[in-house]
């Protein structure tokens, strides 16, 4: 396995390949939801992680943020229960920015289930694609090879810490159109997004 993405930009890592078969269902369940307060929301990430899983390389940002806006009040469906507007990424390394940028926005959160002992919800962010541009490599990053963004990547929201974290497996997430880049990543390998979030203001977000 070869590591750096042009000098460094990409470390080696060992992690499990999520085939097609993992990906998740967007549509979720027929239960209500209460969120409080909703409307306006920040997140706010640390170190954001993006793997392609096939040949274990993976592109570290030292942060991300998104925003975007949460319904409010109950008897609310999970499916796009939120709507993500914009989602940007800080991935600075010794030879310069690597540009990942957000695709097909706005992205719409899905809840999916949720565990009352925990205060935990699971569902998805869907439609989501992504961009990466450095010298001498470029690629997509979705759920499909073609033009429509239909990536789905996992998530849970715990009411306890108000963060929203973007799990690396239960989605849909590959690489495509993957032009240079040294054998780093290649087209169909699996890709994994990993990160987690502080909302603000934090949510109130519950399931009967």
């Amino acid at each position: 396995m070869r590591a750096g993405f042009g000098a460094a930009v990409l470390a080696g890592a060992a992690v499990l390949a999520v085939g097609p078969a993992a990906a998740p269902q967007v549509a979720a369940a027929a239960r209500t939801w209460t969120v409080s307060p909703g409307g306006a929301i920040k997140a706010s990430g640390g170190k954001t992680t993006l793997t392609d899983t096939t040949t274990g390389a993976t592109l570290n940002c030292t942060s991300s943020k998104m925003s975007g806006t949460l319904k409010a009040g109950g008897g609310l469906s999970g499916t796009g229960i939120g709507s993500i507007t914009t989602a940007a990424y800080d991935c600075a390394t010794p030879i310069g920015n690597v540009h990942l940028t957000a695709r097909g926005l706005p992205w719409h959160l899905n809840l999916t289930s949720y565990n009352a002992g925990t205060g935990v919800s699971h569902g998805t962010i869907s439609h989501l694609r992504l961009a990466l541009l450095l010298p001498g490599c470029s690629a997509a990053i979705n759920g499909t090879s073609g033009a429509a963004s239909d990536g789905v990547v996992a998530v849970t929201y715990a009411n306890a810490t108000g963060r929203l974290k973007i799990l690396p497996a239960g989605g849909n997430l590959h690489w495509y159109h993957v032009v240079g880049c040294a054998g780093l990543v290649g087209n169909g390998h699996p890709a994994e997004l990993s990160a987690t979030y502080a909302i603000s203001p934090a949510q109130a977000i519950t399931s009967p």
